[in-house]
């Protein structure tokens, strides 16, 4: 994108910068994210150091949500007929794009938003995310940001007076939290919010449900377990259904045991409700009842599963670039999807589909890109492999160029994570020696190496 010349907003002076007017998801597909994500039209003045947004007129496109918003900054004080003019050139641009049969009413009445959050809410409106979510949302946020600054004797005072507030949505914002701080490695952060959540686990009646419900499912996992080491068998597993406490037991086992659960199953079941008598024969039948629906609606589950995943992937196949469609459908591959990729290579095989095969290849290249190991990991498990100090040394000198700085930090900092685990398991000891020994050669290494230089 050729650089636009603007003027710095503090200190007036010129500055080169990547400006955009016209955000057309039918033309970048990003194009919605950068929106969302604010960082779009960013300049850094290098006369007065200024780093933030440009004021400039928008306007943003979107014909799958039939959306043609516009926004012109108060600050420019542009008359209607102004922005008018402005905007036509960029609504040229869209149609142009657009094939015959895409061109409809929507685009002959842009909607003006007069800030660009307002627009945002607009964009995320067509998503099905409403104002009232959002400000939910923010809520929940300024909540979380509360309890993180209380001291941990307050935390179940406010949790008491927030109650209602701190429900299942509140608990799934804290772990996204969660997860968000480890993958960043802000470890400091990671142990406060998971110090809060263990409070809040115990304080909050939705806390108190999700524990149990955690306890229940643990047990219903120890359970089949225990049961599989003996020899698991369709009786034995339909004692533990009939034997299951309460109702969320009951789901657990029903959810990790479904492939056990067949028309032999529900025949030796209905062989018992025809033995029993009195209570006992109501309680199986209700049990029987109970375990058609409730595989019903894990069936159903799974074949929605399935369906989006296959119109995840018929998507993919159409697209030009099926490298850069497989990488922004990352997030969403699952094991799920990669068996249904399994069973599509097995299929084009058999039926000698060159040009399926091909493309369905090239997933399977991006995806194993993907999941390799970074070059430092490797590196360490190749080290690990070593059985001396010299193989060692060998493997180092083979790698002299990846033995950066960086490359000795990350590895300092796995074995301090292996340090703080808990586990005290004599195979986690091992490895922890093994990475110590490994880190020792390495950072003999790279000193030696500096000297040299």
């Amino acid at each position: 994108m050729p650089q636009t010349r603007v003027s710095c907003p503090r200190c007036h002076q010129p500055v080169m910068a990547d400006i955009s007017q016209l955000f057309d998801v039918n033309v970048d597909p990003q194009a919605k994210q950068k929106i969302l994500s604010g960082q779009f039209n960013v300049i850094h003045c290098p006369n007065c150091g200024y780093e933030g947004s440009i004021a400039t007129p928008l306007v943003y496109h979107d014909p799958d949500k039939e959306l043609l918003l516009t926004y012109f900054p108060p600050e420019l004080g542009l008359p209607v007929n102004e922005q008018e003019r402005l905007v036509g050139p960029y609504i040229q641009q869209v149609l142009a794009k657009l094939p015959n049969e895409k061109r409809k009413g929507y685009l002959l009445r842009p909607q003006n938003m007069l800030t660009i959050q307002t627009m945002i809410e607009k964009i995320l409106e067509g998503e099905g995310i409403t104002k009232e979510m959002l400000q939910a949302q923010q809520q929940r946020l300024s909540l979380l940001q509360r309890l993180l600054a209380a001291t941990d004797d307050s935390i179940a005072e406010i949790a008491r007076q927030e109650d209602a507030q701190i429900d299942e949505n509140f608990f799934s914002t804290l772990s996204r939290l969660v997860e968000s701080a480890m993958a960043e490695n802000d470890e400091q952060a990671a142990k406060r919010l998971l110090a809060v959540q263990q409070k809040l686990l115990d304080a909050t009646t939705t806390g108190r449900k999700l524990k149990s419900q955690i306890e229940e499912t643990q047990a219903a996992a120890k359970s089949l377990q225990d049961a599989s080491q003996k020899g698991m068998t369709r009786e034995s597993l339909l004692d533990l259904l009939v034997d299951a406490p309460n109702e969320t037991r009951l789901n657990a086992l029903v959810s990790m045991a479904r492939g056990g659960i067949d028309y032999q199953f529900f025949q030796i079941l209905s062989d018992r409700v025809d033995q029993a008598k009195g209570e006992q024969k109501q309680k199986l039948a209700a049990l029987r009842d109970r375990l058609v629906q409730l595989t019903q609606e894990i069936d159903k589950q799974v074949q929605a599963q399935m369906q989006s995943v296959r119109s995840l992937m018929d998507e993919i196949l159409k697209q030009d670039n099926i490298e850069e469609a497989v990488e922004e459908a990352l997030p969403a591959v699952n094991d799920l999807f990669v068996e249904i990729l399994n069973e599509e290579l097995d299929l084009a095989r058999r039926n000698k589909n060159q040009d399926r095969l091909a493309k369905l290849e090239r997933i399977v290249n991006v995806l194993q890109q993907a999941s390799a190991p970074p070059p430092g990991v490797a590196l360490i498990e190749e080290l690990l492999g070593a059985k001396t100090e010299e193989e060692r040394v060998q493997i180092l000198s083979s790698h002299a160029e990846e033995i950066t700085p960086e490359f000795l930090e990350a590895f300092n900092n796995l074995i301090a994570q292996t340090q703080g685990a808990p586990s005290q398991q004599k195979d986690e000891q091992e490895l922890a020696v093994q990475l110590q020994a490994a880190y020792r050669t390495a950072l003999r290494f790279s000193m030696q190496q500096n000297l040299k230089k």
